[in-house]
Parts: structure tokens; C-alpha cells; sequence
């Protein structure tokens, strides 16, 4: 990959040449499903716990629309402000984890991860991620030749993550960090740096995630239910085994919206990171193979954008989408791999379905960059198709 060509190679043709249509699609649909199942996974919770059935189901309504303004208003700013403002967003995703850890923020279950903000709690690891995404897809951009030929110029990047990642794991948000970590490295990765050069990083990594696990009791208890979750199934294992069960219970056609067993008070969290399972129950297996196929073309098409992006030699937008279809694919099958049991229980949510409004905005505003993005390379397309044309009318 080299993000730095600037000679558009031959155009493809049908579906790859036309990803945003999928894009939008694919996005809005799992919208949709996503508020339906809220409705139907938090309706008991929500009357016995607020007096109000649809209180979760109306917020969701409520944060989706504003999802949506946020995206079109993404999808109508320029792409070379995204890269212009480089240092002002990693500043903002800096100040954020640092503010989250002063009196400012709010703690959850344990977890210090949001700053109230009146009728919104802004879950500040969701921000900090597109910020500092931006930020690096810029980095590369300005600094290819040294990020790929010296060592300085991988390690200045990494120290970046480093400290963010540090800043993460103070909340605590280990979900998080190996989201933003792997999607970053992922997007440097595709930049054309060797494969040598992430082996002591990657190493560095493991020891430094191996140790995290062990000083903690909770992530180690969490590992080894992972292992055999029905040795421990009332107790450390009880949101995995009530998650394998509600899968089991789908069978292949589901029991019906609505009528889920495993959210009556029986699977935690039911309406936020275990909404697959929810819907997994309800519509069965064909279901579950309904959202991971939407999940499926809407990161394809993600990934067409940036490759076309490339292609057309818009080095920026190509990294920047590269690295927001990675966050989004990643989140999405760190979720879906924790409800199904392929990987331990982990606090992230599932991108346009899972409840919540700072998620759900920064999703939005996500894919508003990824259609503004495929938007500017159609236009450029057009332009530079368009000039041959001018100059042989012009020399007739």
C-alpha cells in the first residue's frame, strides 16, 4: 500500500465502484434493528426499575436522530479539515481521558468511563478514539517516508497510543484500549511499515496485557470462566453461560420478538453489550446471520471506500477510513465474539445496535466521514475525468 501515490490506478467497477448505497443501507438497517430490539430487550427492565416500559426504547429514538444530524453534518465537512486539525483532535482526546479521571467524571459498576453532561453521559474512550484515528491518519500522511524508514519515526506514533492506552486502562477500559490499539496499528500497518517492526511492539504488548489480567482479580476471574464458564456458572461465568443459553434457546427460526426468556431479569446488561444475544434468541439463528451479514458489507464497504480512496490518490481519506472501518469492524467482532463465547466478557457495545448515546453519535458521525470521504473521491473522479475532455475540446 502506498498512501502517498498519486496516479489513480483503473477504476472498478459495480459494487466495488459504488460502496456508499451498501454504506448507508446496510448502517440503517442495523440502526433500525438495533432500536427494535432495545425496545423488546429493556421493556421488563425499564417498567420494573423506571415505572416506564419504552424509557430505553425512547432515548434510543431519541439519540438516534441526533446520530443521524451528526452524521450528515460530518458527511458536509470537508475531509481536509479532518487533517488540518490533526493537533487540535488529539489534544481533545487527551484532555478528555485526562478530565474523566478528575471529580469531573461519572463511575459506574466500578468503572470511572463518563462525564455527565446534562441529559448525556459522554463516554469519553469513544471520542478519544476517533480523535486520536484522525490524528494518526494525519501522522502518516506527513510522515510516511520517516514512519516507514526509521525507527523513531514508528515509535513517536506508538508513544501516542501508549499514553492514551495508559489513560484508558486508569478508568478502567481494557476493551477500549485493545480497540483503539489494534485499529491504530492496524491503519500504520497498511501504511506500508514492515512486519519486523511491530514484532517488539506486539511482544511488549502480550507481556503488558498478561500482566494487566493477573494484577487484576476480576480480569483474571473473567479469563478463567472464559475457559469453562459452567464450572462457575452462577458466578463468574453467570453472563456467559445466560448468554450461551439465550443462543441456545434461538434455535434456528428464534422464539418471536418479545418473547426472550433471558431478559426477564436473567442476562445483565441485556440491552447494551448482550444485545446480540438478545436478538439471537428472539430471531434464531437466521437472525444472528442476518446482523453479522449487515455488519459484514457495511465494514466491505468501508474498506472499498478507502481502497478506492487510495486508488484515486487521496493518501489522507484513505488512511482516515482505513482506520474508522477498523475501529468499527473491531468493536464489532470483539462483541459478538464476547456474547457468543469466543472471547472473555468484556464491557463494549455493538455499533448501531447496543443502547447508548455517546456510542451511538460517534458511530454516526463515523460513517457521515466515511460517505464524505467517498463523496470528494466521486467528485474528484468526475473533475479528472472531465479535463481530458475540456483539453481536447479546446485544442479541436
Amino acid at each position: 500500500m502506498s498512501l502517498s501515490s498519486a496516479v489513480p490506478s483503473a477504476q472498478p467497477e459495480g459494487f466495488l465502484s459504488r460502496p456508499l448505497p451498501w454504506l448507508v443501507v446496510s448502517s440503517a438497517a442495523l440502526l433500525m434493528i438495533g432500536i427494535v430490539m432495545i425496545a423488546s430487550a429493556s421493556m421488563d427492565t425499564a417498567a420494573a426499575n423506571l415505572g416506564n416500559s419504552y424509557h430505553y426504547a425512547i432515548r434510543q429514538l431519541i439519540y438516534a436522530g441526533l446520530g443521524c444530524a451528526a452524521g450528515l453534518a460530518a458527511a458536509n465537512v470537508p475531509v481536509s479539515w479532518w487533517y488540518r486539525s490533526g493537533w487540535l483532535l488529539l489534544a481533545i482526546g487527551m484532555v478528555s481521558l485526562v478530565l474523566v479521571l478528575t471529580p469531573l467524571g461519572k463511575t459506574v459498576n466500578g468503572s470511572t468511563r463518563w462525564i455527565p453532561l446534562g441529559v448525556l453521559n459522554v463516554q469519553v474512550s469513544e471520542v478519544a478514539k476517533l480523535c486520536l484515528i484522525a490524528y494518526l491518519a494525519g501522522y502518516v500522511v506527513r510522515r510516511r517516508d520517516e514512519l516507514v524508514n526509521s525507527w523513531w519515526g514508528f515509535i513517536k506514533p506508538v508513544l501516542v497510543l501508549g499514553v492514551a492506552s495508559a489513560l484508558l486502562v486508569t478508568q478502567p477500559d481494557f476493551g477500549a484500549t485493545v480497540v483503539l490499539m489494534t485499529a491504530a496499528l492496524g491503519m500504520i500497518f497498511l501504511s506500508g511499515v514492515r512486519l519486523s517492526r511491530f514484532m517488539p511492539l506486539i511482544a511488549v504488548c502480550v507481556v503488558l496485557g498478561a500482566v494487566l489480567i493477573i494484577t487484576q482479580p476480576y480480569r483474571l476471574k473473567r479469563v478463567v470462566s472464559y475457559l469453562d464458564p459452567w464450572q462457575d456458572q452462577y458466578n463468574t461465568g453467570y453472563q456467559l453461560t445466560q448468554s450461551l443459553i439465550a443462543f441456545g434457546r434461538g434455535e434456528w427460526a428464534g422464539v418471536g420478538l418479545g418473547n426472550s426468556i433471558q431478559k426477564l431479569f436473567y442476562l445483565p446488561e441485556a440491552h447494551t453489550d448482550f444485545i446480540f444475544a438478545i436478538t439471537a434468541e428472539e430471531f434464531g439463528l437466521l437472525g444472528s446471520m442476518t446482523v453479522l451479514a449487515l455488519f459484514t458489507v457495511l465494514v466491505l464497504s468501508g474498506f472499498i471506500i478507502a481502497r478506492n480512496s487510495e486508488r484515486q490518490g487521496m493518501g489522507f481519506a484513505a488512511c482516515f477510513a482505513y482506520g474508522l472501518t477498523l475501529l468499527l469492524g473491531l468493536q464489532a467482532m470483539i462483541n459478538m465474539s464476547v456474547n457468543t463465547g469466543l472471547l472473555p466478557t468484556k464491557g463494549l457495545t455493538l455499533p448501531l445496535m447496543s443502547y447508548g448515546g455517546s456510542s451511538l453519535l460517534v458511530v454516526c458521525i463515523s460513517i457521515g466521514i466515511l460517505v464524505r470521504i467517498e463523496m470528494e473521491r466521486q467528485q474528484q473522479l468526475v473533475t479528472s475525468e472531465k479535463a481530458p475532455a475540456r483539453r481536447v475540446r479546446g485544442t479541436s
